[in-house]
């Protein structure tokens, strides 16, 4: 393993912070446009990219716990424990309530609205994200930290849903396919439930993608 002067490990804490401040600023935008018009449009796409969004906020705070709490031992295991587990959490109930809206949209036919707004909000996260998970996928790797991996993980898989949703809000707006936007939904679920398990069990896969 791998040992860092302070003043580089520091500069590594640093940079991880700066990275997650503005994770923090775009993510809270993101989820207040993202969840509006999801609603004003009746979009379970949008509002379960928007809710994502909301997790994405978790995750980073508890990435900021995280890298504040480095230069102590106890609490960088601690918070590296704690990291996992809430935002494992925090997907599952998000998957759950893609499951239940998506199903109750699918059997009532509930047709939502064509959303451009919606639209351009998914596409620059489709932009954005990636940007951001590669500079705190390397800050991780540096650090040699689960929790920040996992957080640059959440960070990737927020791009991901973002190409997803995408696809669905689009064939909506722009085709008229009122089913594409739950089904698109549904198609979210399998990734959120495999993220969400590994991080309760603490699993180092989110290691291992980097």
């Amino acid at each position: 393993m791998s040992h860092h002067p302070d003043a580089a490990r520091a500069a590594l804490v640093s940079r991880g912070l700066w990275l997650n401040w503005a994770t923090l600023s775009y993510n809270v935008l993101e989820a207040i446009f993202a969840l509006v018009t999801g609603v004003a449009a009746g979009s379970v796409a949008l509002v379960g990219f928007g809710i994502d969004s909301v997790i994405e906020v978790t995750s980073s705070v508890a990435a900021q716990w995280r890298l504040r709490s480095d230069h102590d031992g106890g609490r960088r295991v601690q918070s590296e424990f704690v990291a996992l587990r809430v935002v494992g959490w925090c997907f599952l109930a998000l998957a759950l309530y893609i499951v239940i809206d998506s199903g109750k949209s699918l059997l009532l036919r509930e047709r939502p609205e064509p959303t451009i707004p919606g639209t351009i909000v998914l596409a620059l996260s489709a932009l954005v994200m990636p940007v951001l998970a590669r500079a705190k996928r390397r800050v991780a790797l540096a650090m040699e930290s689960r929790a920040l991996a996992a957080d640059a993980t959440q960070t990737s898989l927020c791009a991901y849903l973002s190409v997803i949703a995408l696809t669905g809000v689009g064939l909506n707006t722009f085709l008229g396919w009122w089913w594409a936007d739950p089904v698109a939904a549904l198609c979210l679920v399998p990734i959120i439930v495999r993220e969400g398990l590994e991080g309760i069990r603490g699993e180092a896969s989110c290691v291992d993608c980097c």
